[in-house]
Formats: structure tokens, C-alpha cells, sequence
């Protein structure tokens, strides 16, 4: 089958992970590349032998051999980025957080979604569904080896932002998306979803630990930081399972990533210690009717048939397998537009119960994507 040409939007993760990625995938070519200084989007092109490079989204949705593009922006620029891509019948590839506001995620599912549109398909990369033993963890569930689940507990602690002097940037400005909410709570709250169903109600709160950043352009000298850095969360399941979760990115020595379940007939342990990945280094245990936990081994049907020193890369060539798939059927597939709906909505509905001090209810997702 004919390869789809992709411009690759974005070149820090964009660079590291989405190119890689598509160079690897047998039905993927990058055929141009954007960034917002076009010396720099020229070298990369160079580099790699690409045959745009472009300074501008609309010069390259403008581009006749650009049948997708794929945005890895920093969040403030990913809803009139995204928007340009759909309404130019661009298929999409987006990733997390979806945009700044539920609102404005809702905004370019109706644009995926129109009924004029000729079948732009519009992929998340919710990376973690496409992990071996995240799968594992899945099948596991639905074949119900917990039983009747009693507790859910997330920690998510890195110390990625954990030194003061890391300098101030877009990610530490509440109103560009910056914040360990959008960085690392869009995933949980997708694969919460994924793994577990809705969610009811929850109760957030936000926490600003370094108060203030060294300014690059101004000497060096302090700004203040309004992003948050850590999160405390509850949530409540459809079914009243109650969900306890605790993110940062200024833990020196977090214990990593871990998802952690316990039910009426067994408990299920996920979890990684490495600090320099997010994806190497996942291991599931097990135990039912109160034995020791077992390490439980991942079958080779999950496993990646290529892994990379960057442990990102494999998971993202499985997201675009699933956005290929769905080009060729002409429909989405998830995690599509719907799931980055949901992911921003939690968000926003976090970022209300932190400034109210309260519970929120937590609206149908079909009721909300149909509401204004």
C-alpha cells in the first residue's frame, strides 16, 4: 500500500520521538517539517533529508504531498494548530493535552466529526494503551482477576523539575498549559478511563512547590511560577470505587510510576522506578486469595518487536499503527479526539475543585461532546 506523507509539527519531542517514529513505520514518510524559525526547520529537513521545511502551519497543510500531520507543540499552541490541520481535511496526530480547555478539545472533535468532512482522521497519542504490560494489566482485569475492585492508588513521582534552578518556561505558566496536570495527569486520567471506566466526581488539588524560576532572558534573575508541580487527587468510579492519586515532578527519589488495585479476590501491582524513561522498565506483579505477590510475566504476543534507547519510540510507532489503521477504514479508532475530550475535561473539572475547594460531579462525556 502507498505510503502517507506526514509533516512532523513540533522538533523537542517532536525531534526525539514523532520523527523516529514515522522514519521507522513501513507506511509513513516525513515529508516536511515546521518550526517557528525556518533556519531551524531548514537544518532539521537537511538532516534528514526531508523535502520541506516550513515556518508557517499554513505552508504546511498547503502542501499537496502532507496528507497527515503530527503536533507536539507545547499545549498553548495545539488548538489553532489542530484546527488548521482538520479544516484543511488533514489527517491529525496530536498529543496530550489535547488543548488548554475542554471547550477548545470539544471544538476540534466537531471539526474531526462534521459532516462535510472528507474522513480527517484525528489520533491521540495516549501512549501508555500501547505499553506490553499496561496490556497485560487490561487483560487482566476484564477477565476480572481482581474481583470486585475496593481501591485504586496512582503515584506518579519524578524529579524531572525537582532543581529550582531549572529555568523558567511556557511550563511554568498556568495559562500556556504548563504543569505537571496537563504533563503527566492527561495520560492517568486517559488510561483511568481505559482501564477502569468513568469517572463520577473527584476532588483535586494543585500545588505550586517552587514558587519561582530563574529567567533565561532576564539575567537569570527569579519569575514566578503558577503552573503546578504536584497534584493531589480522589476520584469516584462509576460503581463508587474510590481512586486515590498523587502526581509530581519535584520528587527527588519519587518511587516512579505505579498503579496499584485491590479487590474482593486478588491485587494487581504495575509499576516502574525508572527515573530517566517513562516507558522502560514497567514489571506487573500478582496474588490472588491473599498469596504473595508474583511477578507476573508479559507473553511475547505483547512484547515490542523493536526496542529503543528511548523507550518512547515503541509504544509511538504502535499509536501510529493504530492511526494508519484508521486512515485506511476511514474512521476513528481509539484513542481518537473523544478520549483527548475526556483526558481535558478531567482536567478542567481538577482545576475547579482545586479553586473551589470541592467535589465535582463529573458530566456523561456523549452529553457533554453534545452540549455547548
Amino acid at each position: 500500500m502507498s505510503k502517507i506523507g506526514v509533516a512532523v509539527v513540533g522538533t523537542g519531542f517532536g525531534q526525539k520521538v514523532h520523527l523516529p517514529g514515522f522514519e521507522t513505520h513501513h507506511r509513513t514518510e516525513v515529508v516536511a517539517v515546521y518550526h517557528r524559525n525556518l533556519d531551524s526547520s531548514q537544518a532539521i529537513a537537511t538532516a534528514h533529508n526531508i523535502p520541506y521545511a516550513c515556518n508557517s502551519i499554513a505552508d504546511i497543510v498547503a502542501i499537496p504531498e502532507v496528507a497527515g500531520v503530527s503536533i507536539s507543540t507545547p499545549p498553548f499552541l495545539h488548538f489553532e494548530m489542530a484546527k488548521t490541520v482538520l479544516e484543511a481535511g488533514k489527517h491529525l496526530l496530536l498529543e496530550k493535552p489535547t488543548a488548554l480547555t475542554a471547550n477548545e478539545a470539544r471544538e476540534l472533535y466537531r471539526l474531526a466529526n462534521r459532516e462535510s468532512q472528507t474522513q480527517a482522521i484525528a489520533t491521540m497519542d495516549f501512549e501508555f494503551r500501547f505499553i506490553p504490560a499496561w496490556q497485560m494489566l487490561a487483560e487482566l482485569l476484564a477477565a476480572g482477576y481482581v474481583g470486585e475492585k475496593r481501591l485504586i492508588k496512582i503515584d506518579w513521582l519524578v524529579p524531572g523539575r525537582a532543581d529550582a534552578t531549572r529555568p523558567w518556561n511556557w511550563y511554568a505558566q498556568k495559562e500556556r498549559g504548563g504543569g505537571v496536570l496537563g504533563a503527566t495527569g492527561s495520560h492517568v486520567f486517559d488510561y483511568i478511563s481505559w482501564l477502569f471506566g468513568p469517572v463520577q466526581r473527584l476532588s483535586g488539588q494543585l500545588i505550586t512547590g517552587i514558587s519561582a524560576r530563574p529567567d533565561p532572558n532576564d539575567s537569570g534573575n527569579l519569575k514566578p511560577v503558577d503552573a503546578d508541580d504536584s497534584c493531589t487527587l480522589m476520584l469516584e468510579l462509576a460503581g463508587g470505587t474510590p481512586c486515590q492519586v498523587c502526581l509530581s515532578s519535584v520528587t527527588y527519589q519519587g518511587r516512579g510510576h505505579w498503579v496499584e488495585i485491590y479487590g474482593s479476590q486478588g491485587t494487581l501491582v504495575l509499576g516502574s522506578d525508572n527515573q530517566q524513561d517513562y516507558v522502560h522498565g514497567f514489571r506487573l506483579w500478582g496474588s490472588q486469595a491473599g498469596e504473595p505477590l508474583a511477578e507476573i510475566k508479559i507473553p511475547q504476543r505483547l512484547e515490542f518487536p523493536q526496542v529503543y534507547p528511548d523507550g518512547r519510540i515503541a509504544p509511538f510507532i504502535r499509536v501510529v499503527d493504530r492511526w494508519v489503521e484508521a486512515i485506511d477504514a476511514g474512521k476513528s479508532l481509539i484513542p481518537s479526539l473523544k478520549e483527548g475530550v475526556y483526558s481535558q475535561l478531567l482536567m478542567d473539572l481538577t482545576q475547579e475543585s482545586n479553586a473551589t475547594g470541592t467535589w465535582v460531579d463529573v458530566p456523561n462525556l456523549d452529553k457533554f461532546l453534545g452540549g455547548r
